[in-house]
């Protein structure tokens, strides 16, 4: 399980809290949902942004509670069992569908090489397209095809004759050819330059409507993707994790642990402190600075059945509650690492359901959908740049001018660990003081008006932090 203190410990330029409180009560009717939103909510009407950080949950075997997540994850394995079926059939015909795009693409270039300028580009896609119809067209004539004709028959001039030949023209001026091969070999070009047109005409057609099928397809396959994603990440949610080896998890017992964690974080405005504008009128902040309260709940409770004076069958949870409070001083540079370090160890610790067994087929299809489907859309893109250039001569004499007389941003230091964080300069120093003592007030009166809220004893004055 991930260390949230630990992580704050390492970035933070103070090692731990600033304050810490504990409450721990026990009750046989005792559930941590009223005692988790009145905290939440308390906190959230003092101003702070709350994100809940940590929510891990393990029941044993023998819990009633472990039977309804029970039921509710097969119901959601079914569901994704379903889409996944679906998802599989149309990944297959996307495949299919690009074997085919590719084919026709190289056809298709035979075609465009035969209309170039360039001799040598024009010879080389005629050749080739005489070869495809040779071999799936004119074959089927059996002993009548060319290279039956020409292998068979005695009619060796007949292949080469027809290979050279572009049009009827040359093959009337060709002198070497006697008049009977002459005369087989005009219908069979004329044959070939029909072909050659209309078989070009369909197979564009066909690749434009295979490539409309293929966009069709990829935007199936999103839509079956955005109704299952919900269902992932539901199934994800409820396998249970954090506890595995705690010794109040017996698998006979009826008892559940829950792990819950909220972060809130306050903004701490300099103008708002005392003489501040005064002392330092022209100040400006690089960073700014929050004061943050930590607040974690540990559970342990039992799902119970009891038996009501009418006979009915009654649920209840009871057990008992940890809460912790800390407090804490950081600035956004402190905060991003603490978050992006958190999110780290939990992506190390486990990977969806979902990433782990269609990432690597979609990425390996990324490169042939883009090829296929990204071309309108890169013709647009370019059209649109250009007019824009074209609309606006100036527009780069602008931007020489605009580089020289406005002043250039510099780039944000990439923040990757907690040694490139810089250290608090002196002025920023007075607002950390100011954030921490906002901070541990804060986190005193949360946990005094909690206690006497719920009458417990708690101190008639502030302790001494």
């Amino acid at each position: 399980m991930v260390d949230i203190k630990k992580i704050i410990s390492e970035v933070s330029s103070k090692a731990g809290p600033l304050s810490s409180f504990r409450i721990t009560h026990d009750s046989q009717t005792n559930q941590i949902e009223p005692v988790y939103y009145w905290i939440l909510d308390f906190v959230r009407d003092a101003g702070f942004d709350v994100k809940k950080i940590v929510d891990n949950f393990m029941t044993t075997p023998g819990s009633g509670h472990f039977d309804e997540f029970g039921r509710k994850r097969g119901t959601l394995q079914e569901k994704i069992s379903t889409y996944l079926g679906a998802i599989n059939q149309v990944m297959k015909s996307v495949i299919n569908l690009l074997y085919d795009l590719k084919e026709f693409e190289i056809r298709l270039k035979h075609y465009d090489k035969a209309k170039s300028e360039k001799k040598e580009e024009k010879e080389a896609g005629m050749l080739a397209l005489k070869q495809i119809w040779m071999d799936n067209v004119d074959i089927k004539k059996g002993r009548g095809s060319i290279n039956q004709m020409s292998f068979e028959l005695g009619f060796t001039t007949l292949r080469d004759a027809f290979m050279v030949s572009n049009s009827i023209e040359d093959v009337k001026k060709n002198e070497v050819l006697n008049e009977q091969v002459k005369r087989i070999l005009i219908p069979r070009l004329s044959e070939f330059l029909e072909w050659k047109d209309l078989s070009e005409k369909e197979l564009r057609n066909r690749f434009e409507i295979e490539k409309n099928y293929l966009r069709n397809q990829v935007e199936t396959i999103k839509l079956y993707t955005s109704w299952i994603s919900p269902y992932l990440k539901a199934l994800e949610q409820l396998n249970q994790k954090g506890n595995e080896n705690d010794p109040s998890l017996v698998n006979a017992f009826s008892t559940s642990i829950f792990e819950l964690t909220i972060l809130g974080e306050k903004k701490i405005k300099p103008q708002s402190i005392s003489n501040f504008n005064k002392l330092f009128p022209d100040y400006i902040p690089s960073r700014d600075y929050y004061s943050c309260v930590l607040i974690s709940f540990n559970y342990r409770g039992h799902y119970s059945q009891r038996v009501s004076q009418k006979g009915d069958m009654a649920f209840g949870f009871g057990g008992k509650v940890n809460i912790t409070f800390d407090s804490y001083t950081l600035n956004s540079e402190e905060l991003s690492l603490i978050k992006k370090m958190f999110e780290d160890k939990k992506v190390e610790e486990g990977i969806t359901f979902f990433e782990k067994t269609t990432k690597q087929s979609l990425d390996t299809l990324k490169d042939d959908l883009e090829h296929f489907l990204g071309d309108e859309k890169k013709k647009k893109e370019e059209k649109e740049k250009k007019s824009e250039e074209d609309i606006n001569p100036f527009s780069a004499l602008f931007s020489i001018f605009s580089n020289l007389f406005i002043p250039s941003k510099k780039e944000k230091k990439k923040i990757e660990k907690p040694e490139d964080i810089r250290k608090d300069n002196y002025i920023e120093e007075i607002i950390r003081d100011n954030a921490a003592n906002e901070a541990k007030s804060f986190l005193y009166t949360v946990y005094d008006v909690y206690k006497k809220a719920h009458q417990m004893p708690s101190s008639p004055e502030n302790f001494d932090f």
